[in-house]
């Protein structure tokens, strides 16, 4: 048999959970009161029961924290509930009534605000983008412009003396020097055609490529330049290296301005020293991963951060476009160009690109 005590202390437990459902059902949020006794739920509006009645204990202060990730000492979070993807901000406010105290808990699904911030920030960096490709497209015009001229000039001037040669039966070491200089040339004029259909069309032209093909053209181009320099360059590719989706005359450009800097980075490096790596990967992002490095001076932390920004440079001659150039084409690859320092000293740029699987 209940005690007349025990009975009141019921009722006054139902009138004080009939009271707050009333003014909670006003709020037009989530909202509920859980005992600052024992952590059971009082009282809870409708849109706290469609919120949160499918986690398991929610009518638990401690099991439905911890069920939203949430710390028992907050006071304010947000946080994302499992079972429906909802982000709300959580607020915890203690509420005196004469027949009791209670942990009011307020939350307010901010899913859309959080959506609408995403998308703002993606239109953000949209625009950014665009307005770097932009300024990128114009000075990439301007030196296709200035340079199709004198490497058309270059190309006839070397076939000219290519048929001397011949003629006059010279040198057999001559004759490979002009070719091997009708070869550069030949392929900057390619470079400086496909920059041009690149900042005409705004899109690359891809397909699936071999990426050890890609650095074997990139070696020889600058085979002479590392022999001068009596540097060591080291290709380990992994062996089952997937193809990539590319325009190939586009990604060797990339790849030959990355290995060309890391060459000119250790001019003053004692030759022995000078070791030069092109490693290519899948990483965890079942991305191709290219990497190329040195044993140079490295980088500052302030040089780092400036790196890929329109003519910042580092050499004293030079016009600081062509990281800035090179992560436009990366970044129109769908990929990603960054540094790193080296372990031991040096640097490490590294660049990503889609696999060709799915793509063609």
């Amino acid at each position: 048999m209940t005690s007349p005590s025990a009975a009141r202390r019921r009722s006054a437990a139902d009138a004080a959970s009939t009271t707050l459902g009333a003014i909670l059902d006003a709020i037009p949020f989530a909202c509920a009161a859980f005992s600052r006794a024992n952590g059971a739920l009082v009282a809870g509006n409708d849109r706290f029961d469609e919120a949160f009645s499918a986690l398991p204990g929610y009518r638990d202060r401690a099991q439905l924290l911890s069920a939203l990730g949430v710390a028992g000492d907050d006071d304010g979070a947000e946080a994302k509930a499992p079972h429906s993807g909802h982000w709300y901000a959580l607020h915890w406010r203690t509420l005196a009534l004469d027949k009791g105290e209670f942990d009011l808990l307020t939350a307010v699904d901010i899913s859309e605000r959080l959506e609408a911030l995403d998308t703002h920030k993606h239109q953000q960096e949209k625009l950014l983008f665009t307005s770097r490709l932009m300024s990128v497209g114009e000075m990439a015009a301007t030196l296709a412009h200035e340079m199709n001229q004198p490497l058309a000039a270059i190309v006839n001037y070397l076939n000219g003396s290519l048929r001397l040669v011949g003629q006059a039966g010279g040198p057999a070491q001559v004759e490979r020097a002009l070719v091997a200089a009708r070869t550069q040339a030949e392929h900057a004029s390619a470079v400086i055609a496909r920059v041009r259909e690149f900042v005409r069309a705004r899109e690359p032209r891809r397909d699936a490529h071999d990426v050890a093909v890609i650095a074997g053209t990139v070696l020889e181009l600058l085979r002479l330049e590392a022999e001068r320099q009596q540097l060591r360059i080291d290709l380990a590719l992994a062996g089952t290296l997937p193809a990539v989706y590319a325009d190939r005359v586009m990604v060797e450009q990339v790849l030959l301005n990355l290995v060309k800097n890391a060459i000119e980075a250790m001019r003053e490096v004692p030759s022995a020293q000078r070791e030069l790596r092109i490693e290519g990967r899948v990483n965890l992002d079942d991305e191709v991963e290219v990497r190329v490095l040195d044993r140079g001076g490295g980088l500052s932390a302030a040089d780092s951060e400036q790196l890929f920004s329109p003519f910042f440079t580092t050499k004293s001659d030079g016009l600081g476009i062509g990281l800035a150039i090179c992560r436009s084409i990366i970044e129109y690859h769908e990929g990603r160009l960054f540094f790193e320092p080296r372990p031991g000293g040096g640097s490490v740029f590294a660049f990503t690109l889609p696999k060709a699987e799915g793509r063609i």
